[in-house]
């Protein structure tokens, strides 16, 4: 049994250490974060109200406007890629690691947070021994003794070592919960990108193919007027030789197409022996899509949500290195039993418990502490420098694309007109070629002019596209801080901790 003295004695190690958590439980050694300040522009660039009204499906932002969110890509109403997209999450390989990353980050604060509590550990054994008998010579006793021990250790958190690395960890896993919507964002932009780009091929397949039937009733009338003698042989090889350059052309666009039907097989996690994608021209359009103010990258973009929360955990693990100036404060205690006889084991006479407490506290380390700090303290430095590129770089992506964007609108209109005017010239050649007043060359000139200029629209349509789905992601797809649960404002204005 537990005497009167004894109990006092455990009563005052208990107060003490309450005591103690109550004056240091809420110390922390970590400077006060605050997120660092970045450069934000009014407005953007290269897209301003007025020339988004001349520009492609797109607009300024207006209050009643609804962030893009979630499945960004059906507003582009092709039900095809909606099925790819779809898959990205549950085949694509680069998602699944970022997935794996985050769910390893996530065990990582649970590790972390167990040293909260204290470790109770327990060890019954059994020990057999034999001794000289001390009251009769020559003989020895055997004997066996039971023990039933619980041993308990626990480290209060007074310098909030504990608190600061959970702390640390924690933003880590939301940084790469960040990490993964990042790598979903980028995938589902590649597949976008790709499947533009192969439905260009088809439509451009599609228009050499008139192309070549169109040539090959060229080359079938040029052949009669020879035969009627209105024309040369000089005049058929010319034809001919448009005619298998055309059809050249196609079987080269196979590659290409076959190489990008390809890579949206890789993207969604199947081998690209066993997928195939049926053919079908482009048919999709720029939408009218609202891309806002500069400062809302700060929060639909998780890649800087990421960077954000990656300086947070730096700031944390400065007041990790910094609490280990101060000493080290372990309680610990055991309780059980002992006795040479199973069947009375658990009787009060043969209870046994000890506690305690040590502090340990480091005299001397050649400056090891002050290193690690200044290592901590440079390390956030660091972070803080890639925070800001990360969104000086989103800043430049999408101000890349409004430029693009609004480039290629002009450029369109542009390439139209040359279309039409190429047009105009195939049939004035053909009609003048028929009264004799200039060669077939002159025909297949205009002929070659008119293909090239309708392909050379085609692939600005294909780049207007590609620019419509990267300023989506330059904007954040789908993505947004909130959906996350990315802790945090978005006061951007804020200075950066003392080192006080």
């Amino acid at each position: 049994m537990i005497t009167i003295l004894e109990l006092k004695t455990l009563t005052r190690i208990f107060l003490v250490s309450v005591g103690c958590l109550a004056v240091f439980g809420g110390c922390s050694l970590a400077p006060k974060y605050a997120k660092p300040s970045v450069q934000t522009p009014a407005a953007f660039k290269e897209l301003t109200s007025e020339q988004s009204k001349t520009t492609d499906g797109w607009k300024i932002a207006e209050p009643k406007d609804e962030m893009i969110r979630g499945q960004w890509w059906k507003v582009f109403h092709e039900p095809e890629l909606d099925a790819f997209e779809s898959q990205v999450m549950i085949s694509n390989q680069s998602v699944a690691a970022a997935l794996a990353n985050f769910l390893a980050s996530r065990a990582v604060v649970k590790q972390t947070r167990s040293q909260y509590f204290p470790t109770v550990t327990a060890g019954p054994s059994v020990t057999s021994s034999r001794q000289p008998s001390l009251s009769t010579p020559k003989t020895s006793v055997a004997s066996t003794e039971y023990s039933l021990p619980f041993d308990a250790s626990w480290e209060p958190d007074f310098w909030g070592r504990i608190r600061n690395t959970v702390k640390a960890n924690s933003l880590e896993a939301q940084a790469t919960l960040a990490d993964l919507g990042n790598v979903r964002l980028t995938v589902q932009a590649e597949v976008a990108v790709d499947y533009f780009k192969l439905r260009e091929f088809d439509a451009q397949k599609q228009l050499l193919d008139d192309s070549i039937l169109a040539y090959q009733e060229s080359l079938k009338l040029t052949q009669v007027q020879q035969n009627t003698g209105l024309a040369s042989g000089q005049d058929i090889e010319q034809a001919e030789t448009l005619l298998e350059n055309t059809r050249a052309q196609v079987t080269n666009l196979g590659i290409q197409r076959a190489q990008f039907e390809h890579a949206i097989a890789m993207l969604l996690g199947k081998p690209a022996s066993s997928f195939s994608i049926a053919t079908n021209s482009l048919a999709a359009k720029p939408i009218a899509m609202p891309f806002g103010v500069p400062s809302q990258l700060l929060e639909r973009r998780p890649d800087i949500a990421a960077a954000e929360r990656r300086v947070e955990e730096a700031n944390a693990q400065i007041g990790v290195a910094r609490a280990a100036y101060f000493p080290t404060i372990t309680l610990g205690g055991s309780a059980g039993y002992q006795s040479t006889s199973i069947e009375n084991i658990f009787s009060g006479s043969n209870l046994v418990w000890s506690v305690g407490a040590s502090l340990a506290q480091t005299l001397f380390d050649g400056g090891l502490r002050n290193a690690v700090t200044e290592q901590s303290w440079a390390i956030y430095q660091g972070t803080v420098a890639k925070y800001r590129q990360t969104v000086l770089a989103a800043f430049q992506e999408v101000e890349d694309n409004l430029s693009t964007l609004r480039i290629l609108s002009q450029e369109l209109q542009q390439q139209n007109a040359a279309v039409e005017s190429s047009q105009r010239y195939l049939t004035l050649a053909k009609e003048r070629y028929q009264s004799g007043l200039d060669t077939y060359l002159n025909v297949i000139t205009a002929q070659i002019t008119l293909l090239t200029n309708q392909r050379t629209v085609m692939d600005l349509q294909s780049q207007q596209m590609t620019a419509s789905v990267q300023l989506i992601k330059a904007l954040g797809g789908g993505w947004d801080i909130s959906h996350e649960t990315i802790k945090g404002t978005t006061n951007i204005h804020a200075e950066m901790p003392s080192k006080e």
